[in-house]
């Protein structure tokens, strides 16, 4: 290996390594209990698991099948297939705080849909749970979606074939075939998707706001703590980091195709 491509990935690493080890070195290991029991953070933490789990559900209920179109899509023009990729991608390259305004724009009290909605039904959307759990499966889907279509698109063509030869049905192939054989990119994907809504901010905070027990996820409590407690912020990001570490170790291989851990 060349000296000036070690160097740079060793700088590399440092780069990408030293804040976390910051973050252990300055974490308040003795008042860790103290300020992780407290009523906010748990109040925090809870919002943040109970969303998450919702709007990873959602993306799996919606993503799978737009996966699946994508995935299929081979036939289509390049033009619709290109276009369809595209906004499916967005949201990744996206600043979330934008993702937020455009959910705001779009169903807030004065949106395109929000303010039909509150003069039919008087239900508004943002500053509430439900908007939380729209913003992270707006930040959340596209993870899902990429990785699902990898999946399907590894799933052997033949086999299929060869279940419809036999009398299965195109919804049977679908449930019996093509999907067990690409469920470990759906667990990859669910995973990814999972961790991604967990940590969501940008969005949240700018559709949905920061009011305790109803919006403030985790991420949004450890900003706000590192204002008033800069020591029970540590012990909030510790939380986010662990959770971050479980998600690498529940994707083991998956991490890049055809790289082992």
């Amino acid at each position: 290996m060349p000296w000036p491509v070690a160097a740079a990935a060793v700088i590399a690493v440092a780069l990408l390594t030293l804040p976390l080890l910051a973050l252990l070195l300055r974490a308040p290991w003795s008042q860790l209990g103290e300020l992780l029991t407290r009523e906010s953070t748990l109040s925090a933490l809870g919002l943040s698991l109970g969303t998450a789990a919702v709007s990873t559900l959602l993306c799996l209920i919606l993503g799978v099948p737009l996966a699946l179109v994508l995935a299929r899509s081979d036939d289509a023009p390049p033009l619709v297939r290109r276009g369809l990729r595209a906004l499916v991608t967005i949201p990744l390259v996206l600043p979330p705080v934008v993702g937020g305004l455009a959910l705001l724009l779009l169903l807030g009290r004065s949106g395109v849909l929000g303010a039909p909605l509150e003069a039919l039904t008087g239900v508004t959307i943002p500053f509430t749970t439900l908007a939380v759990v729209l913003a992270q499966t707006f930040v959340a889907m596209p993870f899902l979606v990429l990785a699902v279509e990898g999946a399907l698109r590894g799933v052997d063509p033949a086999t299929e074939t060869a279940a419809e030869t036999l009398g299965a049905s195109r919804a049977t192939v679908l449930r019996r075939v093509t999907l067990p054989l690409a469920a470990p990119g759906i667990l990859a994907g669910t995973i990814l998707c999972a961790a991604r809504a967990l940590g969501e901010f940008g969005a949240t905070i700018t559709f949905a706001g920061s009011f305790p027990g109803t919006t403030q996820t985790l991420p949004i409590a450890t900003y706000l703590e590192l204002q008033r407690d800069p020591e029970a912020a540590v012990a909030l990001a510790l939380v986010l980091v662990a959770v971050a570490l479980v998600t690498l170790v529940a994707m083991r291989d998956r991490w890049v195709p055809g790289a082992t851990a």
